[in-house]
């Protein structure tokens, strides 16, 4: 990685949370940029230094674009959108959409994400075989994580603002949903 850092993102999605890492050389115009480590788009020798470069994220992926606007002489200022919407929005709907959980398991730090919309669940980055059935009260989920019974209990909350909430049961024992 070069001097030429000029922003670092962090985005959490599905199948995990991701560093975003733009490297933009003023003089030469190049630009690159890396998810996780990993180069993921180069152009060097770019004569136009401001615009967008869009690339995806994750297994899912999510298109995301980096921003490259001139504020004032040579200072420039660098947005990231997700799906379209800024980073800020994007996780501000993140939260209304998804349910996630953070917890040790014989030793091992799991996290685990539930996709209201579809009721996917995810841990660790992996998609996880589900069962869902209906009971009196709500929906439940189960799965299994190693040796452990889990089950996403999905129960209306009576009051329409609130709408439906979910929660993590690890071997009948509640699990703390984590803001992220």
């Amino acid at each position: 990685m070069s001097n030429d850092l000029a922003a670092v993102w962090e985005v959490a999605l599905s199948d995990g949370v991701h560093r975003i890492e733009f490297e933009h050389g003023t003089t030469t115009g190049k630009r690159v940029i890396y998810v996780d480590g990993k180069e993921v788009l180069r152009r060097d020798w770019m004569f136009k230094l401001v615009g967008k470069e869009t690339f995806s994220v994750g297994k899912s992926d999510t298109k995301a674009t980096i921003n490259i606007d001139a504020v004032s002489g040579f200072a420039y200022e660098y947005t990231l959108e997700i799906n379209g919407k800024s980073l800020k929005k994007y996780m501000e709907n993140r939260s209304k959409v998804t349910s996630t959980w953070v917890l040790n398991l014989d030793g091992m730090d799991c996290r685990v994400v539930l996709e209201k919309d579809t009721m996917d669940v995810w841990c660790n980055g992996q998609k996880i075989e589900t069962a869902g059935e209906f009971v009196d009260d709500g929906t439940e989920t189960h799965f299994t994580l190693g040796d452990h019974n889990c089950c996403v209990k999905a129960v209306s909350s009576g009051k329409r603002r609130d709408g439906i909430i979910h929660t993590l049961l690890v071997d009948g024992t509640e699990i703390a949903e984590c803001a992220e």
